[in-house]
């Protein structure tokens, strides 16, 4: 007769530590570099709400998370553009059906080195810079000597699978392309340290990724006086590039992710958003 040996208390603790772990439910979260620190305040701050829940959070750019949502691999995308058509078509042919939610809106700052003397621009001129047709090269050209840089323009950009960087083509360059030799940084925090540190750098990312050690453009368009980037003027769409975030499911979320998309809109959740620097989709009461 053989006698069972009593588990040790390590693997007692492991076991039931397993055990808690295939218990919750974890929805995947993937896509905007713009949002990806607000949704992982998100997820975080969730953990209180609701402990049998985790939100994997994953950035790497709007288009990753709609690839992933096109594929079924992600249950959640987050988007700082809105999907292509032909993106939703794909969706659909295999078998998904992306739902748009708006969480919240976003001013797409222009930034410049802090001894730039340019604070003000036009939206014609952010063209001309960026815009293959554009014909600024130099910053002589726009009338404007800056400080202990050489003169021609260091055009800092987003990679291509970036709403930041779709967005901003849109409402800036409209049907015209990025010229060639753009610096294309993968995340928005990599043209903020770029700028910084380069006295001939322009650039653009989300608002809530500025600092002190930069300086944020205000931007004119149609000849009207000039809106700088923040929260109040992207909340009320009277900043010229301002822009809504997304965040799509599949299909009209239910249980766990219709719960976590509810708490995302509820007071708590856009307080949190707020405080990261974007506008709520609402005004809401922060402590």
């Amino acid at each position: 007769m053989y006698l069972h040996k009593p588990m040790s208390l390590l693997a007692v603790l492991l076991a039931t530590l397993v055990g808690s772990v295939d218990a919750r439910t974890v929805i995947q979260n993937k896509g905007s570099d713009t949002l990806v620190n607000v949704a992982q305040a998100w997820a975080e701050a969730y953990q209180t709400v609701d402990s049998d829940v985790a939100v994997a959070v994953s950035g790497g750019g709007s288009g990753t998370g709609i690839a992933a949502m096109i594929n079924g691999t992600v249950d959640i995308a987050n988007a700082s553009r809105k999907m292509k058509d032909k993106e939703k078509k794909m969706a659909k042919d295999r078998g998904q059906d992306p739902v748009e939610h708006i969480v919240g809106y976003d001013a797409l700052a222009v930034f410049l080195h802090k001894d730039n003397p340019s604070g003000t621009m036009t939206i014609e001129q952010l063209a001309d810079i960026y815009g293959r047709k554009g014909k600024a090269r130099k910053w002589s050209d726009l009338g404007i000597t800056v400080p202990g840089c050489k003169d021609k323009i260091v055009v800092v950009s987003r990679q291509n699978n970036s709403g930041t960087y779709a967005y901003f083509k849109k409402a800036v360059l409209g049907k015209d392309k990025f010229k060639n030799g753009t610096l294309d940084m993968h995340g928005s925090k990599d043209v903020v340290d770029l700028v910084e540190k380069t006295p001939c750098a322009i650039g653009y990312s989300g608002l809530a990724y500025a600092t002190d050690h930069l300086q944020m453009v205000c931007i004119s368009k149609d000849g009207k006086p000039c809106v700088s980037p923040s929260v109040q003027t992207a909340g009320d769409g009277s900043y010229p590039i301002a822009r809504p975030l997304m965040m799509y499911t599949n299909g009209q979320p239910e249980g766990a992710i219709k719960a976590y998309m509810d708490w995302i809109m509820s007071d708590e959740g856009q307080c949190i958003i707020s405080k990261k620097g974007y506008a709520p989709v609402r005004p809401v009461q922060c402590n």
